[in-house]
């Protein structure tokens, strides 16, 4: 077990968008948060990105030989820019996600890494929850419901993460702990930034579209958007979660569209589909505060205030930093893990009770 007291914990991030490993020091004792140190960024290169898209869908025993190379080298760079950690969280680069299946694969060797980098590791965060009959995902409610008792919030608010998928959690910050009965909601919504990215780089070979200018030039499809809702997604109950692939069918959609009404729909799906998930909030919250890659997108958010009853509004408004919110979340995770924390519940994955996940390796 870790020492009780403040921590110093550096947590890593690859998310499905494949734009590269964020990385974030935080101090905690994996309840409260007490403060946030640096912070770093460690792109993938366009020929790393290809090896790893390459390597999306498979499972271990695949020959993943070159992903991990990847996946290892850009963390240990990105990681070993910011000093002073007592401890790492490293999540792995998610390959495939089928928690009723073949359960979840994120790729990267945490014992590697706590070698490489000479302090311990707690990585395989998500195992343990698919082990117990949980969905594995989303794992940053815990540190959202840290952030929101940071930040004071005396009313249920939400986060929404817009990265390769999109997931919401839901928060009272009024119960004592994350996993009290009431406390959280979480859930993955739907697609986001994933499938606007694999359009702009089917068709015009970029990585995204920056600033929404190809979607803010086109018109919304509106027989495309209600083929997409009526997908059976949409009427499961959450806990629920999603594969970056699960929604392949949204460019077969779009097929016969122009670029920018393409673009222009995909996004509008994106607000659609997480004002689906709003109806699944135990009470309305007052406000959205959204983290990950899409807030930097001005036609998704302003889409998502035109269809949400309540403020919407990028993290950095409340003096949260969107960019490195989920690589805090798995520094966070890390200390909690190592403390015996447990670091999901049946209000956030499904899990049966309240489980801590994650595998401690050290040096």
């Amino acid at each position: 077990m870790l020492k009780a007291g403040k921590v110093k914990a550096l947590g890593a991030m690859s998310g499905t968008s494949l734009d590269g490993v964020d990385v974030a020091l935080i101090e905690t004792d994996g309840e409260q948060i007490f403060g946030f140190g640096a912070t770093g960024y460690r792109a993938y290169t366009s020929e790393e990105r290809m090896v790893l898209r390459k390597a999306l869908g498979k499972w271990p025993g695949d020959d993943l030989h070159e992903a991990r190379v990847v996946v290892e080298n850009a963390h240990v760079a990105a990681l070993s820019r910011v000093e002073g950690a007592d401890i790492i969280g490293f999540h792995g680069q998610t390959l495939a996600h089928d928690p009723h299946g073949r359960g979840t694969h994120q790729l990267g060797d945490g014992a590697a890494l706590a070698r490489r980098l000479g302090l311990p590791v707690v990585w395989d965060f998500r195992s343990a929850d698919v082990r117990f009959g949980g969905e594995g995902a989303p794992l940053a409610p815990f540190y959202h419901y840290a952030c929101a008792r940071y930040m004071g919030v005396r009313e249920p608010i939400a986060f929404l993460n817009l990265g390769g998928v999109g997931n919401l959690t839901w928060i009272d910050p009024r119960h004592s702990t994350p996993e009290a009965p009431g406390a959280l909601l979480a859930f993955d919504t739907g697609p986001a930034n994933a499938p606007v990215n694999d359009l702009m780089q089917e068709r015009l070979g970029l990585d995204h579209d920056r600033d929404g200018v190809l979607a803010r030039s086109g018109r919304v499809q509106e027989n495309a958007l209600e083929l997409f809702l009526d997908d059976p997604w949409f009427l499961r109950m959450p806990p629920k979660s999603l594969d970056r692939d699960a929604f392949a069918d949204m460019i077969g959609l779009v097929r016969e569209l122009s670029d920018a009404d393409a673009a222009a729909t995909l996004t509008a799906m994106v607000a659609a589909a997480v004002l689906r998930g709003m109806e699944h909030c135990p009470l309305p919250p007052a406000r959205v505060l959204v983290t990950g890659g899409g807030r930097h997108n001005p036609v998704m958010m302003q889409m998502l205030g035109a269809a949400l009853d309540c403020q919407v509004l990028p993290v950095e408004d409340v003096g949260l930093d969107g960019d490195m919110l989920e690589a805090q979340a798995f520094a966070y995770l890390a200390v909690r893990v190592a403390r015996g924390l447990p670091t999901s519940c049946p209000s956030t994955t499904g899990v049966r009770a309240a489980v801590g996940g994650g595998e401690i390796s050290r040096p």
